[in-house]
This record gives structure tokens, C-alpha cells and sequence, in this order.
């Protein structure tokens, strides 16, 4: 309480009231005037210290305006400030150097010295016997003063708890000010040294993207990727594999470099061992597909054509790696596959040619032939079925079977198609689908060869398609005997002859020259059997010339009997002869110089003009010969006046000079 501390404790020495004390003294003394600065203890503190005496003491008052001092004294404790000047001084009313109203002068009846005959203030206060306003108080004034002073203890009290609570505060914030500044430097010492930290972190940092920038492109030729293996051991064969089996095969490649030279390292060592697990896998694992794949063609009713292009050929890659990694497997695998794409191609065509055996062909006659006997033939060619074969087919007249040579349709018949077709055709029908079937399926197979065999040089490509082809081959050319061996058609031959041809432009269009030899071979088939047919005809021809008889003049007259000797018409020989040479020009319209047809038709034409000449000697008279060779001619130019070619031209050049003859004779 404010009353306690004012009040001396007991036991307390109390100084002698008769001491005299100047105010001013007591002020200019204060903690708010000393130019030291302010102590820490408050001066509210130093007021009411309990070791100062609650006593007045007795000081010589001034009288106002320099008069006689009261005897009397203010109360006022020893060593402790004018409150009022405290207060003045915490409020900022007044100054030290401001003059304070009525400090210096007090009022008359002021009573300076008060006795409280060893009482504490409250218990001054408390008396109930009244002193004597004289004792008591100096005069009026004094006593409002001190009841006033009563009045206000609480303030006075409530604002020592306030000073006194900010000068607690004061020394927490210190305290707090002077943690934070500790705290402040620690942390200041630790950015310090997160600083040094991330400058060493950012120099490690730049030295690991250096030696990155140096060691990547070494590590990276030499590492493989775990997912690449993972897909070489147990992934399906897809294109995902291919492209794992193609990085394996690039780290491999860089890895055997590296180590073959000088610049190798430990680190291939240590990856060397992976890498031929890896490779090991690989093999085993392209083996086992391949081989399956091959073994799927020898299935009955396969198409290998799908086989090659969906399975082979999409991964053709497997057999280039092979190939480098594993030379005796690739061969090995290369071989099998010819083996069984002998088989596959032999069979299917032994099949094919089994029903092209049954289209039926016009049966072969030996009269047939220019000079040949027309009644031998209306008794003897007689077709399976009872169908007459001069009725359906004339061996002399191209017709229409020129239009299997020019037909836009390039497909080969089907077997089965083959075996229902009940129509007769000519030996060139199933030549030309045996030939156009071998084209496509040559074509097809090099192809594939060459794609797929990549790694192979041309020549290793060509020797194993030759050695596929090899008994197809076989087949063509004994079908290609058997349909000329016996035959006197030379337009049928000379139509296989084309067809050949055009088997020949064909493939060198498509750019396969495997099948070269067998064109070549078929052609040594051809050729020399149409000569023979020509040379048939034309020996034909002389057997009639040279036989004078009667019979034979009968038997090549038109009427009959002796109606040549009166009749001035074309002989029937001449329709015949015409219509062949028209058939033959047709078909070597676009025929260079170095084939045979050429010398054939002149021997022909030789013997043909013989025989006209002979035949024209049985006329009456010259003018009737003449006119009968004149009709003859010119029914032949007419007949090949729409021919063309080299050997066209020929003809008629030399038809023209056998009508000027006649016309001079």
C-alpha cells in the first residue's frame, strides 16, 4: 500500500527534524537533472523508500518576497523529491528551467514545521483528537493540500503501478531485444555459413556438369539401357524388340571399338560380360522365330506369300543381326528356307500343272501341214467327244488366238477353273498360264529374297532363287516338250514363242534376272521346232510339186479332176499359204533381225512360188498360166495387205514383183 511505504519501518533511525532541507537542493539532485542519465531505479521508487524517515524536517522557510522565514517546515521525507515536481516532470508540464507558479512563494499562513510526534502519516491522519490548527497545519491552505494529496493516493498509487509495470516491460523488451540481437548473430553466422556452403555446393555442382559433359557421351556408348534388355529376354517379337535388338546391336558395335583400341577403359570389362549374355539371348531367340516361321510354310494349304510379308519381312532386321553376330546360323537358316521354299514351289506347281493337263488341247495331226491331204483330215481329226477338229479349229488362221498375246488380263487361270474349263484350246493356252504363274511367283520370291537376304551380296541371292526355282523350271520346259514335241502348229509354237518374250520384258521390268536361264532354255525349245515345222511345210509343199500324177492333181484341184487345166481361180493351197503367212507377219510384226523366221519364210515362200509355177504349167495356153498366177498372188497380198513390220514389207515388195511379172509375160 502507498500508506505503508510512506510510514518509516519500524526500528528505522529517524533523522533530526531540526536538520534544515532546501528544496532546490533536493531537485537539481533528481534523477531527471543529472547529466550522468537516469539510474535504472525509478524515482516514484526512491520516493517512497522505506529507509527515509516519514519525519519533517525543520527548514528555514522564506518569507514571500524575501521576508522572515517561517519557523514552521513542509513535510517532506529526506533525500526524496518534490512530488509535485516528480509529477511535473513525468507529465511534461514543467521544467527544470521553467518557473513553477508558487514554488518559490508560499501563503502566509503556511505552516512550515508540523509536529507528528513520532506517527506515521496514517496514523497522523487518523487521530481523532484534533491538534491544534497551529501544531497541525501552518494554515488552511496546507490542510486542503494534504487532504487533496488524500484524495489523489490512489492515482498517485495506480500510476506508480503503471511506471512501475513499464519499467518491467522496459526489461523484458531488453532482455527480448538483447535475445533477438544473440539470435540475429547466430543467424547471421549461419547465413554466413549456408553461404560458404552453396558456394562450394555451386562450385561441386559446375565440376559435375563438366566432368557430365566429358564422361556422358563415353558412358552412354557403353551402358545399355535395362529396359532393352528386359524386352531381348522376355518381350514378345514385335517391333518394340526389333528396336531393343538395334540398340543392343549400336552398343555392341561402339563397345568392341572401344575395346579393340587403345583408349579402352575397365568399365567396357565390366560390361562385356552383360553384353555377350545379352547377345547369346538375342540369337537364341531369332533362331527359335525363324525356325518356326519356316516350319509354318510347310504346312498344307499355306500361303507363304502372307508368312513372308506380315512375319518376315516386318522383321528382316533379325536375320541382318544374325547374320553379322552368328554367320554359320544365318547359313544355316538361310539354307533352310531354301529347302523348304524348294519344296513349297515344286508341290504347289507339280498341282498346278496337273490341272493344266487337263485343259484339253487340239490333238496334233501330221496332215496338218500345207501340202497335207484335206480328206485324211475330215476322216482323221476327229477331238475326243465327237467334235469335229477342222469344224473348231483351222491350224492355218491366227484368228483370235492372237488375243491371248495382246489381252490386257495378265492373270494366270486358277486350278480349279483349269480342271471345269470343258472349251479346246491351242498349245499355247497352257503354256502361257504355266509361264505367267512361274513370272509372279519369281517375281514375288526375289523380292522377298533380296529384302530379306540384305546382307547377302547379288550373286549369293540369284545362285539360291535359281535354287529354289530350279524344279519349277524343270516342269516349264518338260510342259513346254511335251505341248511341241508333236505338233505341226507352227502358229502355236510361234504364239509360245511370244508369250516367251513377253514373259522375258516382263521380268527384266520388274528387274528380276533369275529366271533368265529358263527363258533362255525355253527358247532353245522353240525355235528350232517351228524351223522344223517350217521346213514340214515346205518339204510339203515340194512332195505336191514333185508328184505329177494324176492323183495328186485331183486331189489338189478345187472341182476336182482336171477342172485346173480350164479354171483360172485361186487354188485352194494359195488360201491355205496366205492365211499362214498372214499368221506368221501378225506375230513378227516387232521381230528383229537375228531370229529364224525370217530364213524360214523364204525357204517357204521359195518352195510356194515353185509350186504355183508348176501348177500353172497344167494351163492350155500362156495367157491362161498367167492369169491363174496373177489370181493366186494377188489373193495372198490381199490377204496380208494389213500386216505390218519389217517382214510385211518384204512380202508384199515381193509379191508386187511376181504380179509385174505376170503382167509382162
Amino acid at each position: 500500500m502507498w500508506r505503508d511505504r510512506l510510514s518509516s519501518p519500524a526500528g528505522a533511525p529517524r533523522r533530526n527534524p531540526s536538520v534544515p532541507r532546501r528544496f532546490s537542493s533536493q531537485i537539481s539532485q533528481g534523477p531527471y537533472n543529472d547529466p550522468r542519465g537516469p539510474s535504472r531505479a525509478s524515482s516514484t521508487s526512491l520516493l517512497v523508500s522505506p529507509s527515509d524517515s516519514t519525519t519533517s524536517l525543520s527548514s528555514p522557510a522564506r518569507a514571500p518576497n524575501g521576508g522572515k522565514q517561517a519557523s514552521t517546515q513542509r513535510l517532506s521525507p529526506n533525500g526524496v523529491p518534490d512530488p509535485l515536481e516528480v509529477l511535473n516532470g513525468i507529465i511534461g508540464k514543467y521544467t527544470k528551467d521553467q518557473d513553477i507558479p508558487g514554488f518559490d512563494t508560499k501563503p502566509s499562513h503556511f505552516v512550515e514545521v508540523i509536529a507528528f510526534d513520532g506517527l506515521s502519516l496514517e496514523e497522523f491522519v487518523a487521530q481523532t483528537d484534533p491538534v491544534p490548527a497551529k501544531k497541525k497545519f501552518g494554515s488552511d491552505t496546507e490542510r486542503q493540500t494534504v487532504q487533496q494529496f488524500e484524495q489523489e493516493r490512489d492515482k498517485f498509487q495506480e500510476l506508480h503501478t503503471s511506471i512501475t509495470g513499464c519499467d518491467n516491460v522496459s526489461e523484458s523488451v531488453e532482455l527480448y531485444l538483447n535475445d533477438f540481437q544473440t539470435e540475429l548473430g547466430a543467424v547471421s553466422a549461419e547465413i554466413e555459413t549456408l553461404q560458404t556452403r552453396s558456394t562450394q555446393l555451386n562450385a561441386m555442382l559446375e565440376n559435375r556438369r563438366n566432368v557430365e559433359r566429358l564422361l556422358g557421351p563415353a558412358v552412354e556408348e557403353i551402358s545399355i539401357s535395362p529396359k532393352a534388355v528386359r524386352a531381348i529376354a522376355e518381350g514378345p517379337m514385335d517391333e518394340n524388340w526389333v528396336r531393343a535388338l538395334n540398340e543392343i546391336d549400336a552398343r555392341t558395335t561402339s563397345i568392341e571399338t572401344k575395346a579393340s583400341s587403345s583408349a579402352g577403359f575397365k568399365a567396357i570389362e565390366d560390361v562385356r560380360p552383360l553384353l555377350t549374355d545379352v547377345k547369346n539371348k538375342a540369337i537364341q531367340r531369332i533362331r527359335d522365330y525363324l525356325v518356326s516361321q519356316i516350319r509354318a510354310m510347310r504346312s498344307p494349304s499355306i500361303n507363304a506369300q502372307l508368312i513372308q510379308q506380315q512375319r518376315l519381312v516386318k522383321f528382316k532386321d533379325l536375320f541382318s543381326y544374325l547374320s553379322k553376330v552368328h554367320p554359320v546360323l544365318a547359313g544355316e537358316i538361310s539354307q533352310a528356307y531354301i529347302n523348304t521354299m524348294r519344296w513349297y514351289y515344286t508341290s504347289n506347281f507339280t498341282r498346278y500343272l496337273q490341272a493344266l493337263e487337263k485343259i484339253k488341247i487340239y490333238p496334233s495331226d501330221r496332215n496338218e501341214v500345207l501340202g497335207g491331204d484335206p480328206s485324211a483330215n475330215r476322216t482323221g481329226n476327229i477331238l475326243p467327244g465327237g467334235r469335229a477338229g477342222s469344224a473348231a479349229h483351222d491350224p492355218f488362221s491366227l484368228g483370235r488366238r492372237v488375243d491371248m498375246l495382246r489381252g490386257g488380263n495378265q492373270q494366270a487361270i486358277t486350278s480349279y477353273l483349269a480342271e471345269e474349263d470343258n472349251a479346246y484350246h491351242g498349245i499355247e493356252a497352257p503354256f502361257r498360264n504355266f509361264n505367267v504363274a512361274l513370272v509372279d511367283n519369281i517375281s514375288a520370291e526375289y523380292s522377298f529374297l533380296t529384302e530379306f537376304f540384305s546382307p547377302l551380296t547379288f550373286h549369293q541371292i540369284s545362285r539360291k532363287a535359281v535354287e529354289i526355282f530350279e524344279p519349277v523350271y524343270n516342269l516349264g520346259k518338260a510342259l513346254t516338250k511335251k505341248l511341241i514335241e508333236h505338233t505341226t502348229d507352227s502358229l502355236g509354237v510361234l504364239l509360245c514363242v511370244r508369250l516367251n518374250q513377253q514373259s522375258a520384258f516382263e521380268l527384266q521390268r520388274r528387274k528380276v534376272p533369275i529366271a533368265d536361264s529358263y527363258v533362255n532354255g525355253v527358247n532353245m525349245q522353240l525355235w528350232p521346232r517351228f524351223q522344223v515345222i517350217m521346213d514340214v511345210h515346205g518339204e510339203s509343199l515340194k512332195r505336191v510339186g514333185s508328184n505329177t500324177g494324176r492323183s495328186a492333181v485331183s486331189a489338189l484341184s478345187i472341182a476336182g479332176g482336171d477342172d485346173l487345166k480350164q479354171s483360172s481361180a485361186p487354188h485352194f493351197l494359195t488360201q491355205r499359204y496366205g492365211q499362214l503367212l498372214h499368221g506368221i507377219l501378225v506375230l513378227s510384226s516387232d521381230a528383229g533381225d537375228d531370229e529364224p523366221v525370217s530364213n524360214s519364210l523364204a525357204r517357204l515362200t521359195s518352195e510356194f512360188d515353185s509350186l504355183l509355177a508348176k501348177l500353172s504349167r497344167n494351163g492350155t495356153d500362156a495367157k491362161h498360166r498367167e492369169r491363174f498366177l496373177f489370181n493366186n498372188y494377188s489373193l495372198i497380198l490381199a490377204i496380208i495387205s494389213d500386216t505390218q513390220g519389217k517382214l510385211a514389207v518384204e512380202q508384199r515388195q515381193h509379191l508386187d514383183e511376181k504380179l509385174k511379172n505376170c503382167s509382162k509375160r
